[in-house]
């Protein structure tokens, strides 16, 4: 609902992750998750731009400006209601296989949600925490 004071935001654009290792961060979001690496501007700086569907991840060496990768020790008790953003997959069975195998840094899960999608946190490079789930059963 739009009100006189309001933004009227029209769709969601990017996140910014701050990484250590740029190359192990391409590995993990474009040949672990799929995504794709689309076009950075010139910026002075080191980074990598990742896209799935509308949606870019833009990953920002960490710097003296840009401060320390991942998002440390927040005293988190529960990780799915910490910090975290998620992908949807078709299979999960398969992303559960492929996480297996690349023995991929589980935070928590598998799981079944009271909608019955299924889903498992994951921990990426960094340390930021990403969570893969079905469609809801």
């Amino acid at each position: 609902m739009q009100t006189e004071n309001s933004l009227a935001v029209t769709s969601f654009d990017h996140i910014t992750l701050i990484v250590d290792d740029l190359e192990a961060t391409r590995k993990f979001y474009v040949d672990f998750l799929g995504m794709t690496e689309s076009q950075r501007p010139a910026f002075d700086f080191p980074g990598a731009w990742f896209q799935i569907g509308a949606v870019q991840i833009h990953a920002t060496c960490s710097s003296e400006l840009a401060g320390l990768a991942g998002w440390g020790d927040r005293q988190v008790k529960s990780i799915s209601r910490g910090h975290h953003f998620a992908f949807t997959v078709d299979n999960f069975e398969d992303a559960m296989n492929a996480i297996n195998n690349l023995e991929i840094k589980i935070g928590e899960g598998p799981k079944t949600r009271p909608d019955g999608a299924k889903q498992v946190y994951i921990y990426d490079p960094d340390g930021h925490l990403v969570e893969i789930c079905s469609s809801v059963a």
